[in-house]
């Protein structure tokens, strides 16, 4: 998916260098994640599991940074 690519693109961009550890970790976590699911976590149709939440959070604050 186009949109999940460029989401992730400008996070490893932006923020992934400078994120902490933590963050960083589950950033790399998340990409283990089925794109279908990553969709429906990042448009709000399922919730991400609690480790993932934040950095899920992170990127959908971040995706709407940039289409605005």
């Amino acid at each position: 998916m186009k949109e999940l690519d460029e989401i992730l693109s400008h996070y490893v961009e932006w923020d992934f260098d400078s994120a902490l550890p933590e963050e960083q970790k589950a950033f790399e976590c998340l990409l283990d994640t089925e794109d279908t699911m990553l969709h429906a976590y990042c448009m709000g149709q399922i919730p991400p599991p609690a480790d993932l939440s934040a950095i899920v959070a992170r990127l959908v604050e971040r995706a709407k940074f940039h289409i605005l």
